[in-house]
């Protein structure tokens, strides 16, 4: 094992400390041969978490709006590259970013390689946002993407392939596995679960996230109004809260979908969701998908979602919707409310089906999407980028 004064010494410059972000750092952290340091920012969009289990220090973050767009400055990209005790340091790969042009040619002009970390496209891409992403790519010593799809085009366009690494993103599934098994160990319990929430003879499907615009909520809700009429026994549950919470309960007042919709607010607690999640027979999310795929899938539980891959969030690469060996969910025609009903109650009336796609979507999180594979790329692209320092 290399000592500590061999390890390749890196400094990670991000936005945030997401709470899902924990176990992929305590997990780099604890990888032989890696020294790796966080400074994360305090960006607006998420609350920081603590950190547990590696070096981590808080560097303010500012962000400033301009012409109705926002831009960010971190200045801790700036003082990352001007370190001398640091071997690799690896950046967010974003185009808002006014500092990391600047971090970027005074990295290469030390002679100390960069990981650039990113989607690699944008939802809302352009051809200026595509030309931006490009320039700024230019600069790096080695790309780091989400998916093999994304990866595949920066090799196609140019970029040689041993210079272009994926870390798929990923959730800890360790919490998810162990709330499961627990709640799963007692038939008792669950059948005590279905009868004080009166699922009893009902069919479940649930939704975990929050109730935000391009969610699309509404189109679950319309789904399930068409759906009632042909299979009264239906039941959504939806846990979440946010900005169209309200619009979504007046919407279900309105149709008298209260015996078919239960909105349970938000639940945080992975003991208490993992009834839900072992009780439903679908995890249904109408539009813009992304982690909350993976913590259905480590709960065995199909997704049916909308088939327009690119309004999705990275993690959609984790989901298999053609009819296959590995099939883990069910694609509808995106926007279209009757062809989601459709696409539910064909999953919901097969039961051959539904059990090869929970085989699936467990097998998924176990073999593919985990903590341990994302840090596993992560660590490779890392390596490469020290081989290349050395290569000078």
């Amino acid at each position: 094992m290399p000592s500590a004064s061999q390890a390749i010494r890196v400094l990670a410059v991000q936005p945030t400390l997401a709470k899902y972000r924990v176990p992929v750092y305590r997990e780099l952290a604890s990888r032989s041969g890696i020294k790796s340091t966080l400074w994360y920012g305090d960006h607006k969009t998420l609350k920081n978490a603590e950190p547990q289990g590696f070096d981590a220090e808080l560097k303010h973050l500012r962000s400033l709006s301009f012409a109705g767009q926002e831009i960010l400055w971190h200045q801790a990209q700036l003082d990352a590259v001007r370190r001398d005790d640091v071997d690799v340091v690896l950046l967010s790969w974003g185009t808002r970013y006014l500092s990391l042009g600047p971090a970027l040619r005074t990295a290469r002009r030390r002679g100390l390689p960069i990981l650039l970390w990113g989607h690699g496209y944008s939802k809302n891409d352009s051809s200026l946002r595509r030309w931006a992403r490009n320039r700024i790519a230019r600069l790096a010593s080695v790309l780091m993407f989400y998916d093999e799809t994304t990866a595949a085009a920066a090799v196609e366009s140019g970029w040689p392939a041993d210079r272009v690494f994926v870390a798929p993103n990923a959730i800890d599934q360790r919490p998810i596995a162990e709330a499961r098994d627990a709640f799963c160990a007692s038939p008792i319990n669950q059948e005590s679960f279905r009868v004080e929430q009166n699922l009893v003879g009902k069919r479940l499907c649930l939704f975990v996230s929050r109730f935000t615009p391009e969610n699309r909520i509404d189109l679950l809700v319309e789904a399930i109004d068409h759906l009632r009429k042909r299979r009264p026994e239906v039941v959504a549950a939806l846990v979440g809260g946010g900005q169209k919470y309200d619009a979504i309960e007046g919407m279900v007042k309105s149709l008298g979908l209260q015996d078919h919709i239960r909105l349970l607010g938000p639940i945080y607690d992975e003991a208490k969701l993992a009834p839900w999640f072992v009780s439903a027979e679908a995890f249904v999310y109408p539009a813009a998908i992304g982690l909350s795929l993976l913590h259905a899938f480590g709960y065995g539980l199909p997704v049916v979602t909308d088939d327009a891959a690119a309004g999705h969030n990275p993690e959609i690469i984790a989901f298999d919707p053609k009819e296959g060996p590995n099939q883990n969910g069910l694609a509808y025609r995106k926007g279209d409310p009757v062809h989601f009903a459709e696409t539910l109650e064909r999953l919901l009336d097969n039961e051959q089906l539904r059990h090869k796609l929970s085989r699936n979507a467990l097998a998924t999180v176990e073999e593919r999407y985990n903590v341990p594979a994302m840090v596993d790329g992560m660590e490779a692209a890392i390596r490469r980028c020290h081989e290349l320092r050395n290569e000078r």
